[in-house]
């Protein structure tokens, strides 16, 4: 697996008029800034989504929604654009929103989208455009939420990633490390698990297992993890963090005080490339701050 990540590209946001559009757009230029990258506003037409069995859409209708979309990105861009230090150019796309944003993402260093639910970037495969890009994105994929993000005091607050020895969790710290280091943020790695499931792991239903070794497995896992990725950040302080508890909610507690959790696209037992995994899912609907999903293009 390459886990190695894209350092150059353009922060792409997904915007279609809505509150949530704004926020992520704001949050992508910061981010742009930080990682001094460019961004580019997209807006998807959706027109194969608009014709009516083999009728194609009229002439009339496509200049509405053509105007519409020329408003809704110069909307976008206007709120952005003269605030900070990054060129800011704007697309449309005729696909549909996942697919437009899955093949941008092909270039792009970050995938960005609002967390608003009914929204032009609306359901696929039963969930969320986001769901659809964490599973297929060929970069890491954000979904801006929280009301105290763009607050000052949001900058000193850490990065949180979460880690269970998979794969997809270096490809997270990778991630983490690379957005620590351009915020200047600390990096806090979290390892949680469960008694109970682990002791249905170990055929020890009644939990007798010896937890203190159990416990010094998972704090190892996690030095080896997240060692691999210090010498190239050297100036990022990282804090490690075992504790017993389900991941999803040890998550979204440490979402409370942090800028931005990242996770995997899937942990262990996910299925390769199609599936954001339950932790995931929890965090794009539940979190407090804007959620990060680890990809690369080859993960």
């Amino acid at each position: 697996m390459n886990r190695t990540l894209r350092s150059t590209g353009p922060i792409v946001v997904g915007a279609d008029g809505s509150t949530g559009a704004r926020a992520a757009a704001t949050w992508g230029i910061q981010t742009a800034d930080r990682h001094e990258t460019s961004l580019e506003l997209w807006h998807a037409l959706g027109i194969p989504d608009s014709y009516l069995g083999s009728v194609p859409p009229s002439d009339e209708f496509l200049r509405k929604v053509m105007n519409r979309a020329e408003t809704i990105l110069r909307e976008a861009a206007d709120t952005v654009g003269h605030a900070y230090g990054p060129a800011v150019t704007t697309h449309i796309a005729d696909d549909s929103a996942a697919q437009a944003l899955i093949e941008a993402s092909c270039t792009a260093r970050l995938i960005v989208l609002g967390s608003t639910e009914h929204s032009r970037f609306t359901a696929l495969f039963g969930g969320s455009v986001t769901t659809a890009l964490a599973g297929h994105a060929h970069c890491p994929v954000v979904s801006v939420r929280g009301r105290t993000w763009d607050l000052p005091a949001a900058w000193q607050q850490p990065i949180v990633v979460g880690v269970d020895g998979s794969p997809a969790a270096e490809i997270a710290i990778a991630s983490a490390f690379d957005e620590a280091r351009a915020r200047g943020a600390d990096l806090v790695a979290v390892h949680a698990w469960e008694y109970v499931s682990a002791s249905r792991s170990f055929g020890d239903p009644a939990g007798n297992y010896g937890w203190s070794a159990f416990t010094e497995s998972a704090q190892r896992m996690l030095t080896e993890q997240v060692s691999k990725f210090r010498d190239s950040y050297p100036d990022v302080e990282v804090h490690q963090v075992v504790v017993n508890d389900e991941p999803r909610q040890e998550l979204l507690r440490w979402s409370v005080k942090a800028q931005l959790i990242v996770v995997g696209s899937r942990g262990l037992g996910g299925f390769r490339g199609l599936l954001l995994g339950s932790t995931g899912q929890s965090l794009i609907h539940h979190a407090a701050c804007p959620v990060l999903i680890s990809r690369t293009a080859d993960s």
